[in-house]
């Protein structure tokens, strides 16, 4: 009784900070239940005595543990050993009546009066009084929340880059300089570096501002948006910057893809993926389905901040998802998914104004397709420029994704017919298929609410710890964190008629080494090969040539 009577005027004595909600709950449960609750603690995780010199790891004895419970230091050894023998029955009888905890507790508290526990309750009060006034004097000068309606969460990205050019050609060096004999510089600086703002506000409405603050001088934004969620039919509806819903690497985070850099395909037929638009999200109950489609500008305005003329070029877009197999007894370990996605876009060959209507500031026809060489480089290689006569476009894909525990297989491939005034139509193609392998074990997760890449946890984080101390140094302690293995093959044909942009094929294999979910290195090497590339030669130069790549990133976000 002794035992439970110090342990409640310890917790007395030392209060914790409670908000008002917390306190009504302790108060209650104070007067109703005769003191505060304590959680039993498995007995397995009682503490461990610390080492008493620096090489040493010693197991907790039974004698250096302090019992958890009041009533088990009577019964221990019996109750043990009874438990190690499976008999229920007999560990009961061992108890005895002591093994009842309630009982010791209430008869403890009954025995004090009510005054003194008034007494103790109003000392405690004036002190969370005294820390609450405290507290809101700290915060005064703390960032706060416009109103108290609203939620606010931050988020950011930094990839830091590292590009060479062991190999190049001259065909090559006139697509990238303009000159034969110039070949391609590398490349050492920060691919992103973004910080960002999402919430939530009353009542079914949520946000999201991102800047891009990679361009240094020229800062720019990402996903802009608001919206609002849980609504009939439509489920969750944005307004603002967001991407376009085709294209399953550029729907995919950049913090999560498996390469450096996105296929040409991919990044040729949705440049910055990112537009101006309305667009509406769903999955079905079971999660089987999921869906979104909407209506963009196709005028990229992130770096230009509004768009300005009278042409309007829009664009109707969505994209049908279907988790074909998902295996719950692997607890999603093997999946399969496919998708398939489309636009149309209205092109305006009379939008090329600029020159005779300054005022038309965005004046420029968007049919046009473009892409750098799967790296960072100065020009994009493969490059239609603005068709002549473009009068509006059709765009369909297909993807799909195995994944059998560490192996995973993906494969997408996008056409697009343009159409002309006073022109050949044009058709335009391209697909890539990769094969990655998680040497450590784990897998890639599915997100099936969004048909999209998961973000892939090791099994232990890499760390390299010395906990040696004196002559004892050296003693690491290290985490390996997770590898993966990566091959993808990829092709794009941006030449038709009299358009000739480039038809182009590479090869990249990869070596990705994850810190943590949030860390990661990555490794990629890159052999490519470009033909029937007149539009981007160089004058006098040839139109084909093949080149070599190595690329590294260091990536984290939080």
């Amino acid at each position: 009784m002794r035992v439970a009577r110090r342990h409640a005027e310890s917790s007395i004595a030392r209060p914790k900070r409670l908000g008002v909600n917390a306190f009504a709950v302790a108060l209650a449960v104070w007067l109703v239940g005769g003191g505060p609750l304590r959680a039993e603690t498995p007995q397995h995780e009682q503490p461990r005595r610390l080492p008493t010199t620096p090489c040493e790891l010693v197991s907790p004895a039974a004698s250096e543990v302090t019992p958890w419970r009041l009533n088990e230091s009577s019964h221990k050894s019996s109750s043990h050993k009874s438990s190690s023998h499976g008999s229920s029955s007999h560990e009961s009888s061992s108890a005895g009546p002591a093994s009842n905890e309630e009982p010791l507790i209430s008869t403890a508290f009954s025995s004090r009066s009510l005054e003194e526990r008034l007494n103790a309750l109003e000392h405690s009060h004036a002190r969370l009084r005294h820390e609450h006034a405290e507290l809101k004097a700290q915060r005064k000068n703390v960032a706060q929340l416009g109103h108290g309606d609203a939620t606010l969460r931050i988020n950011g990205r930094v990839h830091a880059d590292l590009w060479g050019f062991p190999g190049d050609s001259p065909g090559v060096n006139g697509f990238e300089t303009g000159d034969p004999d110039l070949s391609p510089q590398d490349r050492l600086g920060f691919r992103r570096i973004r910080l960002g703002a999402y919430g939530e506000l009353p009542a079914n409405m949520l946000y999201k501002v991102e800047m891009e603050f990679a361009g240094a001088n020229d800062t720019e934004f990402r996903d802009v948006y608001l919206g609002w969620e849980r609504l009939p039919f439509l489920q969750q509806l944005l307004v603002g910057n967001q991407k376009r819903p085709y294209g399953l690497d550029h729907l995919n985070s950049s913090n999560l893809n498996v390469f450096i850099e996105r296929p040409f395909v991919v990044e040729g037929f949705n440049q910055d993926a990112r537009r101006f638009g309305v667009c509406a999200y769903g999955v079905s109950e079971d999660q089987a389905w999921n869906w979104r489609y909407g209506a963009f500008d196709q005028r990229l305005i992130q770096d230009e901040g509004n768009y300005i003329g009278d042409h309007w070029q829009g664009q109707v877009a969505g994209r049908l998802a279907n988790t074909a197999w998902w295996d719950d007894r692997s607890n999603g370990r093997r999946y399969a998914h496919w998708a398939v996605s489309g636009a149309w876009a209205d092109t305006d060959a009379d939008a090329d104004a600029a020159d005779d209507q300054p005022i038309s500031e965005s004046g420029v026809s968007e049919a046009s397709f473009r892409t750098r060489p799967e790296a960072r480089t100065v020009s994009r290689w493969l490059d239609t420029g603005v068709i002549n006569g473009g009068d509006d476009y059709a765009l369909v894909g297909l993807e799909g994704v195995v994944n059998v525990g560490p192996v995973q297989v993906v494969g997408e491939y996008l056409n697009v017919w343009q159409s002309r005034v006073g022109g050949d139509d044009l058709r335009f193609h391209g697909g890539y298929v990769y094969l990655a392998y998680t040497l450590t074990g784990e897998h890639l997760p599915w997100n099936r609410e969004t048909g999209c890449i998961g973000r892939l946890e090791p099994f232990e984080n890499f760390f390299l710890v010395d906990r040696g101390r004196g002559a004892c140094r050296g003693l690491y302690h290290r985490g390996m964190g997770a590898w993966q293995a990566v091959l993808r093959f990829s092709y794009a044909d941006f030449s038709d008629s009299d358009v000739q942009g480039g038809v182009g094929e590479s090869v990249t294999a990869g070596l990705n080494w994850y810190w943590t979910p949030h860390a990661s290195w990555q490794f990629n090497y890159l052999y490519g090969d470009i033909t029937d590339n007149d539009l981007n030669a160089a004058v006098g130069g040839p139109n084909f040539g093949d080149y070599h790549l190595l690329g590294a990133r260091f990536r984290i976000d939080f």
